[in-house]
């Protein structure tokens, strides 16, 4: 959980500068676009969405996120 691990080094969405998707299905971004707008309405990093063929664990999305501290 990407909040979780923010809140563990003392910093907030507010301090992520870029975030990285990667997603399994393209057609889920409007899904996963609407949960995103959930969390950083407001505040807009730097985003980029890629679809791949396959992430561990069998999971359908993965979110890299760069924090400025």
């Amino acid at each position: 959980n990407v909040l979780a691990i923010l809140e563990e080094g003392g910093a907030t969405l507010e301090d992520i500068v870029k975030v990285t998707i990667y997603i399994t299905n393209m057609d889920n971004f409007p899904l996963v676009n609407g949960i995103y707008e959930e969390y950083f309405n407001e505040h807009k990093p730097a985003r980029c969405c890629v679809e791949v063929s396959k992430l561990p664990a069998g999971g359908d999305i993965e979110i890299e996120a760069i924090a400025l501290l």
